[in-house]
């Protein structure tokens, strides 16, 4: 059984209710947020698998397609890469919001197909997220929790960044 990162999106890696964009619904908005390209870096090499668990709901209620979708995560690997990152697999819940599917994050369905598919130990693995929803899918599929940003929330652990997660996670190795 291996270990792995499971990383919210939006608010995560890439900037959303910013200045420069609201949301991505095309590569060309899609920013990289500062450090992330790092931190994913020194996660990968301490020996993390990476993965992406997002809710796209503006696919099921019509603001962008899933090529388009596709597209935008290509830009993310692309990106993150500049760094020397890699993202592992990328899983995404396109259903609208309040469609009650089990994948749509807080229930945990992303976050356990990609440990079923990947051979991941859920219980040395951790969920990175800036919402509550990206804390409850954590927990609920088995992981350590992490909340990105300034609010405080339920996760075991916060930090401001990304980055500043990644050399903690260095730390307790």
């Amino acid at each position: 059984m291996e270990k792995a990162i499971f990383l919210d999106r939006d608010g995560v890696i890439n900037e959303v209710l910013t200045k420069r964009v609201k949301f991505v619904n095309n590569p060309k908005q899609f920013y990289l947020l500062d450090g992330v390209g790092e931190a994913i870096n020194l996660m990968k090499n301490m020996g993390y698998k990476i993965f992406v668990v997002t809710n796209q709901g503006g696919v099921g209620l019509g603001f962008m397609k899933e090529e388009m979708l596709k597209l935008v995560h290509e830009k993310m690997k692309k990106e993150i890469a500049k760094f020397g990152g890699e993202i592992d697999d990328v899983i995404y819940c396109a259903h609208k919001p309040e469609s009650g599917c089990s994948c749509r994050k807080p229930e945990p369905g992303m976050i356990m197909s990609l440990a079923e598919k990947h051979h991941i130990s859920l219980s040395e693995s951790y969920m990175i997220g800036d919402r509550d929803v990206d804390i409850i899918a954590g927990r609920k599929a088995g992981t350590k929790t992490i909340l990105i940003g300034n609010e405080e929330g339920v996760a075991d652990y916060e930090f401001k960044t990304l980055f500043e997660a990644a050399k903690w996670l260095g730390t307790v190795q």
